[in-house]
């Protein structure tokens, strides 16, 4: 006996209560072992590959792929037993709806998953019966529509043997009414025997004609318009293909073409001259392309509310300062030839990170967070240093946990995976949970400085500006150097400004001649 397992979404980490379906790595059919990777979910965080739980047969995936679900939704079913046979008397959506295929025509309209009867009584229900597909006949301007020719009927088994459902004529039944059941039928009835029905009541519709509201290009389709508005299409150069119908049976009207030309030419002034896609790949454009709506979630929407709270929460001070970094450059193109850092990538970013740990060791207070619940102040006697980091998703910021113990080489090895696995989008809740201090290293766009807002939960930020050649004054003396800008921002409301400034000095004192750091060290 089959036995169906759904697997619902688990938290992945921090008490997180909602996620998005990434991507599935299954489809339905595929035999999934235990602990095998089945699933990507995005959550406000990260991005979380999901293992099955289960080994056996996967029979349906429960969400689509971009979906938003709560923690708790089943999202796959699975058959742990598939070798199993079903019970005969298995109710209806008991497992997953496989679809039984008996005799039908090629025009059998009956839907994947949808149960068809093998064994139906004398007198079956209409809904018993598959529907036969609509026919109709060519569009005629003026004259309606005419008659199609007449097509193979669609067959069910009974207990009396194969019959027909009803016509597939003009006489066909309208989409949700009853099909006709042939009276003659009965155990003496040959195949396809039964006789005609009565002629057609209602007005049909020609095979191959585009429903209205869908452009004939995208069903492969020639549109259908009367003369005087092909006439029109072709004065005004718009492509009848494209024109989504609103006339009778699909028909492109008079007004269709005009709404077509006017959308068009709002498009065009939307875009750059010879630019007529829209700016973002995903989102919903409007109809006159000028705007485009992407819907806030995963880690822009914990980002947003992330920042929105911190900055209306902690009354944040910045601090500046500019510093000669032409030692500090000499010393990292040193250590790329040095061949004990042969194995890892040596930036300036590597020096400023060891210039605020020392700064830090050397000023512990500024390594706090503020607690409103418990009203109290909370000093750490370790430092997990966050880098933040701009990706596709949005701004993450992991951390380098216990920052504080790590020797020059090994930081360097800790700044290397943390930023290759923030760029792969694979940074889990735990690689981004208490963070104490946080560097934001804008330098790499260019950027001379800023005010970085702090990460929350946090007391001071740290941004690295871009290292540039200068003219300054060094021993007297007007020559070029290179300089960057440093900035710390701090919560004013556990960092006075004397503390702040103390330890953005002392950063910039690293930086400045990293001799220095023998000292404090």
């Amino acid at each position: 006996m089959p036995s169906f397992q759904q697997f619902r979404l688990p938290d992945a980490g921090e008490g997180l209560t909602e996620a998005e379906i990434a991507a599935w790595h299954v489809a339905v059919g595929d035999t999934v072992a235990i602990n095998q990777t089945i699933v990507e979910i995005e959550t406000a965080k990260s991005l979380v590959d999901l293992p099955s739980p289960f080994a056996g047969v996967v029979t349906r995936l429960l969400v689509e792929e971009g979906t938003t679900v709560e923690v708790g939704t089943p999202i796959i079913e699975i058959d742990t037993d598939p070798t199993g046979d079903a019970p005969a008397d298995a109710a209806p959506g008991a497992g997953p709806e496989v679809p039984v295929h008996g005799p039908t025509s090629d025009a059998d309209p009956v839907q994947a998953g949808a149960p068809v009867a093998r064994h139906a009584s004398p007198s079956p229900e209409p809904s018993e019966a598959p529907e036969a597909e609509e026919p109709g006949g060519a569009v005629l301007v003026g004259y309606g529509t005419a008659a199609a020719p007449t097509a193979r009927r669609a067959r069910f088994t009974s207990a009396e043997g194969d019959v027909d459902a009803g016509a597939a004529g003009p006489e066909a039944t309208a989409a949700g009414a009853a099909p006709v059941r042939p009276a003659t039928a009965g155990p003496g009835a040959s195949r396809g025997s039964a006789p005609a029905a009565a002629p057609a009541t209602m007005p049909t519709v020609r095979p191959g004609a585009v429903p209205t509201g869908e452009p004939a290009a995208v069903s492969g389709r020639r549109a259908l318009a009367k003369p005087p508005v092909r006439k029109l299409a072709r004065d005004l150069g718009v492509d009848l293909d494209s024109v989504v119908p609103t006339g009778p049976g699909g028909i492109v009207t008079r007004e269709d073409v005009l709404a077509h030309q006017a959308g068009a030419e709002a498009r065009v002034l939307a875009t750059y001259p010879g630019d007529d896609q829209p700016w973002l790949a995903s989102g919903t454009v409007s109809p006159d392309g000028r705007q485009t709506r992407v819907p806030v979630k995963s880690v822009r929407k914990r980002t947003a509310e992330a920042m929105v709270t911190s900055a209306f929460t902690a009354p944040h001070v910045t601090v500046f300062q500019t510093v000669d970094v032409t030692r500090t450059m000499k010393l990292v193109r040193r250590l790329r030839e040095d061949k004990e850092f042969a194995d890892v990538r040596v930036t300036p970013l590597l020096i400023a990170a060891k210039a605020l740990l020392l700064a830090v060791r050397r000023h512990p207070d500024v390594n706090a967070s503020w607690d409103e619940a418990a009203q109290e102040i909370v000093y750490k006697h370790y430092v997990n240093l966050g880098i933040a980091a701009a990706t596709p998703r949005g701004l993450v910021v992991p951390n380098i946990k216990d920052a504080h113990r790590l020797g020059l080489h090994d930081l360097a090895e800790g700044l290397a995976a943390l930023t290759s696995t923030a760029r792969a989008g694979k940074v889990t809740p735990r690689d981004m949970s208490d963070g104490t201090i946080t560097i934001t290293n804008v330098g790499v766009f260019g950027i001379d400085t800023g005010t970085p807002i702090l990460n929350p939960g946090e007391a001071a930020i740290l941004a690295f500006g871009a290292i540039r050649e200068q003219p300054w004054v060094h021993k007297g003396k007007i020559k070029v150097r290179h300089v960057t800008q440093l900035a710390l921002s701090v919560d004013h409301r556990l960092v006075d400004g004397a503390l702040g400034s103390m330890v953005l000095a002392d950063v910039a004192a690293v930086l400045e001649d990293p001799a220095q750091a023998l000292v404090w060290g």
